[in-house]
């Protein structure tokens, strides 16, 4: 009798375990938002120019490409459509100034939370380093502290924004800037506390350094992008 009931007792403490495993929801992965596709148009005809890019070396007409500071009208288009050696894309080199480039999914906001991530091919040359930037739904343009440097040749990186943190980017200047009033050491003021990372309007890159020219002083070089992450309603 003693014997029946422990075995009871064991089923029915071991019932709830059990039926939290069944019922744990199993993870899965962010859909493609979009993707950042680079395309030579019939007007960037002569093979042996570098244009600076314009909307329509952007192969989805769903993706619309968006420019801050002076010195992001100076990058350049590099490299040729279907070379698997050195993809085509865009190159920095030729920038006077800090800049950022960014690209909207003109369907939606993005949701950038969970599983969702990037995946880029970047190259480096100097100290250059290319840093993730988002604009929100509210309009602050951010920079994070995650960048990709010290890249010999374009390779492809993949990231989240979960563990990124953020600075307010002045949109016109690409400076850094505090998110709001500091109070004594300014420091730890000038991290943006909870960017709402649910519904970004805007993704794309930023370098904080001007480029040294032509040449391989200093520059970053980027190729193809894909965005994985929730589409939500603008």
């Amino acid at each position: 009798m003693k014997l029946g009931r422990r075995i009871l007792l064991i089923g029915l403490l071991a019932l709830p375990l059990s039926s939290a495993f069944a019922q744990a929801p199993v993870p899965v992965a962010a859909p493609l938002a979009f993707k950042v596709e680079w395309v030579r148009p019939a007007s960037q005809d002569d093979t042996k120019v570098r244009y600076m890019p314009v909307q329509a070396n952007v192969a989805d007409p769903n993706v619309i490409m968006m420019f801050y500071g002076k010195a992001a009208k100076q990058i350049l288009t590099t490299s040729a459509p279907g070379n698997p050696a050195a993809p085509y894309g865009v190159w920095a080199g030729t920038a006077e100034g800090p800049f950022a480039v960014t690209f909207k999914q003109k369907n939606g906001y993005l949701d950038m939370t969970g599983l969702a991530n990037v995946r880029w091919f970047t190259k480096t040359a100097g100290f250059h380093a290319v840093r993730p930037v988002v604009k929100l739904a509210n309009g602050d343009l951010l920079v994070g502290d995650l960048t990709f440097e010290s890249v010999a040749k374009l390779s492809l990186h993949e990231f989240s924004l979960l563990n990124i943190r953020w600075i307010k980017l002045d949109p016109d200047r690409i400076v850094t800037v505090p998110s709001g009033p500091t109070v004594g050491n300014p420091n730890p003021g000038i991290w943006v506390k909870t960017p709402d990372l649910t519904k970004i309007d805007e993704i794309g890159f930023a370098d904080l350094m001007p480029g040294s020219g032509h040449g391989q002083g200093g520059y970053i070089q980027l190729g193809g992008i894909e965005v994985s992450g929730k589409l939500a309603p603008r």
